[in-house]
């Protein structure tokens, strides 16, 4: 009998030990990564918090870009924008910063209002495409933090930005 309730007993340490083991992996799976990284609702790009559109870590959301000392939406940011409201509408718990920046030419001051200037224009933009205000902030950067380093208009095209920050999702 000694014999039987030892091997019941172990057997049951074996079940616990199992089922301990089987917890962990399905805890793994469901968690994924350990990054605070998720797939956007509509399977774009990662969606990360802080993420920004600079790097591809802000889900669908893509950067704009403007013409030299002008915060006009170009038809091609338009599009770019149209794209991103989309992105936004089915993807109701993000919300966003719009950061405005300027190429290196110009002074500090000037290009802290055309960034600001920038930014706003995009938010505007995605206001009147249905996405709600509340749900996005505006800073500008100036020519503070460039994307592209160089003298050149290569590089310079790349600083004239709108670029999108995930701070909510």
């Amino acid at each position: 009998m000694k014999a039987t309730s030892r091997n019941l007993f172990m057997a049951l340490i074996t079940l616990f030990a199992l089922s301990l083991t089987g917890c962990a992996s399905q805890s793994e799976k469901s968690d994924g990564a350990a990054s605070d990284s998720v797939i956007a609702e509509d399977d774009s790009a990662p969606l990360e918090l802080n993420g920004s559109s600079d790097d591809s870590t802000a889900g669908g959301l893509d950067t704009v870009y403007f013409d030299f000392d002008s915060s006009r939406l170009t038809s091609s940011a338009r599009a770019t924008l149209e794209a991103n409201a989309e992105f936004l509408k089915n993807n109701q718990n993000v919300d966003i910063q719009i950061e405005g920046h300027a190429d290196e030419r110009g002074g500090e001051q000037y290009n802290l209002a055309l960034g600001e200037r920038r930014a706003r224009a995009v938010k505007d933009y995605l206001v009147a495409l249905g996405v709600d205000a509340n749900r996005i902030s505006v800073i500008s950067f100036g020519k503070t933090t460039p994307k592209a380093f160089g003298h050149n208009e290569q590089a310079w095209s790349q600083n004239r930005r709108a670029n999108f920050v995930i701070t909510a999702k």
